[in-house]
């Protein structure tokens, strides 16, 4: 458990606050500080289990992260968060100080939830390069003759990322007989918010049962990872001129305003 903590945090994309409270929640996975929240994970409805499950797998925290952990996080970042906000409020007056301590206790207690699904969305923003680079060499490899075995190690090996790394862990789980080959790749696509991963895997567990050509349908798969991924960079650098009017109209624009009718304001006041 220690072991796929550090490997946990390692692979993190996120960083700062962010990183710091998933670490905390995967600390509190190992020895949580709250034992009594045990009761209330288990007690918990499927749906909302699910949904853990779904965003911590996606998080790449699956094997990492428990919901007791998660809970007992939760608790000691609103108490962290808590004090923090009495401690900054009374420096005015005590009712500031309460108020600002309970706002701060429900932002501690939302952060952690955010920072996992922030966490899952830079995974999956930083998947489009990677999936058409290992498409691509895993096709050369087998057109060079290895196995689909060797040739994902290939990627593996010569590749330091974080989908690299991850397809590392998949591919000694079932070369260690941990789990079936398809389950686990199946369960690296489940990982990943990404339908491109997901039918890549399909396809590859499909040609690997039957036998069909699957250098070339990872060749026509890497074509498409690449255009997907050059499409959302593009729509990325489109509505950065729509996001850019926020700070324009709430700080650059006033202070031009004042630049440069404040002299006409004051011959005004002054003729007057």
């Amino acid at each position: 458990m220690l072991g796929s903590w550090a490997d946990g945090l390692a692979g993190l994309e996120c960083g700062g606050v962010s990183a710091w409270e998933i670490g905390l929640a995967c600390r509190e996975s190992i020895k949580p500080t709250f034992g009594s929240v045990r009761r209330r994970a288990n007690a918990l409805s499927g749906k909302r289990v699910e949904r853990f499950d779904a965003l911590a797998l996606r998080a790449g925290l699956g094997s990492t992260l428990t919901r007791v952990g998660f809970d007992s996080a939760r608790l000691c970042l609103a108490l962290l968060y808590f004090g923090v906000g009495l401690v900054g409020g009374s420096v005015f007056s005590l009712e500031l100080a309460v108020l600002l301590g309970f706002g701060c206790s429900v932002a501690g207690w939302l952060a952690l939830g955010s920072a996992l699904r922030k966490e899952a969305g830079l995974r999956s923003g930083r998947l489009g390069s990677q999936l058409g680079e290992m498409a691509e060499v895993v096709a050369l490899g087998l057109r060079s003759g290895l196995s689909f075995d060797r040739a994902l190690a290939l990627y593996c090996t010569h590749f330091d990322s974080g989908f690299a790394r991850d397809c590392e862990r998949a591919r000694q789980q079932w070369t260690l007989g941990l789990v079936s080959r398809e389950k686990a790749l199946r369960a690296l696509a489940d990982s990943y918010d990404s339908a491109m991963l997901s039918r890549i895997v399909e396809n590859v567990v499909r040609s690997l049962r039957f036998g069909t050509s699957l250098a070339e349908t990872l060749e026509s798969a890497a074509v498409e990872a690449r255009s997907v991924h050059k499409a959302e960079v593009e729509e990325r650098v489109a509505k950065a001129p729509v996001k850019m009017l926020i700070p324009v109209g709430t700080l650059i624009l006033p202070a031009m305003l004042i630049f440069v009718l404040g002299p006409i304001m004051l011959d005004l006041m002054e003729g007057m």
